[in-house]
């Protein structure tokens, strides 16, 4: 931790007369947790960090070592724009999760990230970057009793002004993120009634996991402000588009984008990024657990509403698994990248940016090459058949699919680590459990009165 960010970040408390700091950390199923000190205790975190007690969050520790330490990134440092009271005024640090002798905790999600980030480096590029699309749904406020929530608005696909009544409060949005020095590049309203968009800029794959869960947790509290309830889950209506998180990647190396070639074919993509989506589409199988984590993903990852299906890769075709977006010329250089069009906004972004990274060196070690790339297929009109002769694979159709190719995943265990591995599948098993018991209103209207 550098000692220039913590002096600026103290000399900030201070002239900003910020009153209390979040301390945040991330949970294994993507749960932003935080303990909270008055401004006063930070020079003493710095210096000592900050002890918690692990034994009761998800995944994290036994009860006989549950003694875990907190150490802030001081580089992560912002101020939450929404304190009406200036005597509540709070800034937040992101922070890794240690064992009480210093060392990296196993189970800390950020930790697993920077852990696959320092093997990108150790073979010598420069950094993975990420930009992830963030899909969300707006309803209106209720008590929590209503099975199901109104759509805050009736809008679709690009609608503007009087059509998208939410466009106020995707500014006031914008501008919360804004003060956080998170640029968002635009926003929009999507498909769905009620649903919508809002993308921000790519950085480092650590810097924009952070930036994530951030931007989660405003979105939730602006729209909480102005009487709407915001959520990411994946599907909430039958019958309408679910919300994805679309995310762009591509890899540097000495200052330079690794995935441009002039020469390489097909897209100008160069051999390493070939073998980087090679390697994803030859593990996805085994990580779509960590893209698609809940039973209610896969409600969305199914024919006929955008959401891919199939293991494939193109440009123009969004049916696929993997799309290579059009780049002008003059930004081929910097802006030649790939987008993976499963995840779902659900997902924990530290672990969906850690395997991908993962997946990708590993087809770069492999010296993998993509299938041919099916640009002119609808994928969803091909018959089950000539999707078989031509070698295209299906995603998981369920929760339990997924966690059983995870399960049997040696590579994953080896990405992952043994502790998060084991702790991650017991509880997607459990909650597939939970999910199997349930009886639903579909199943009562279905059969109770006709069998």
């Amino acid at each position: 931790m550098s000692t220039d960010d913590v002096k600026a970040v103290l000399k900030t408390l201070d002239e900003q007369q910020v009153r209390f700091v979040d301390l945040l950390f991330t949970g294994i199923m993507g749960e932003l947790k935080s303990v909270t000190l008055p401004a006063e205790e930070m020079q003493n975190v710095f210096e000592e960090d900050k002890g918690v007690d692990g034994s009761s969050i998800l995944g994290f520790a036994r009860l006989e070592e549950s003694d875990q330490v907190l150490v802030p990134d001081a580089s992560t440092f912002g101020i939450y724009p929404y304190a009406a009271d200036p005597s509540e005024r709070t800034g937040f640090l992101h922070c890794d999760v240690h064992n009480p002798d210093r060392t990296p905790f196993a189970g800390s999600p950020r930790n697993v990230l920077k852990r696959v980030e320092k093997q990108a480096l150790d073979l010598g590029y420069d950094g993975f970057y990420v930009a992830p699309e963030m899909e969300f749904f707006l309803f209106n406020q209720t008590n929590g009793d209503e099975i199901a929530p109104l759509p805050y608005d009736r809008g679709g696909y690009f609608d503007h002004g009087t059509n998208d009544p939410a466009d106020s409060i995707k500014k006031k949005m914008m501008l919360a993120l804004r003060c956080l020095g998170i640029e968002v590049e635009y926003a929009h309203h999507e498909v769905a009634p009620g649903q919508h968009e809002l993308d921000f800029r790519y950085g480092p794959a650590l810097v924009t996991a952070d930036r994530t869960m951030i931007f989660k947790h405003m979105i939730k509290a602006v729209a909480a402000e102005n009487g709407a309830h915001a959520t990411f889950m994946p599907k909430p209506m039958a019958g309408q588009n679910g919300s994805g998180m679309h995310t762009h990647f591509s890899l540097w190396k000495d200052g330079k984008n690794a995935f441009y070639d002039p020469k390489g074919e097909p897209y100008h993509m160069s051999k390493v990024g070939r073998s980087f989506i090679a390697g994803i589409m030859d593990h996805v199988r085994e990580f779509t657990a960590i893209l698609n984590p809940l039973v209610n993903s896969y409600k969305r990852i199914i024919p006929g509403y955008e959401a891919p299906v199939y293991i494939s890769w193109a440009t123009i075709n969004r049916s696929a698994l993997i799309r290579v977006p059009n780049v002008k010329a003059d930004k081929e250089p910097t802006g030649r990248r790939a987008e993976i069009r499963s995840p779902d906004p659900s997902a924990n972004p530290y672990l969906a940016f850690t395997v991908l990274l993962a997946a990708g060196l590993d087809g770069i070690e492999r010296g993998l090459e993509p299938p041919a790339p099916v640009d002119k297929v609808n994928l969803f009109k091909l018959g089950e058949a000539q999707r078989k002769a031509e070698g295209i694979k299906s995603l998981p159709g369920s929760l339990e699919d997924s966690l059983k190719d995870m399960q049997r995943s040696e590579w994953m265990k080896g990405v992952l680590g043994e502790h998060l591995f084991d702790s991650y599948l017991k509880a997607k098993w459990t909650e597939w459990d939970v999910f199997r018991e349930a009886v639903t209103d579909w199943e009562i209207k279905q059969y109770l009165y006709s069998v």
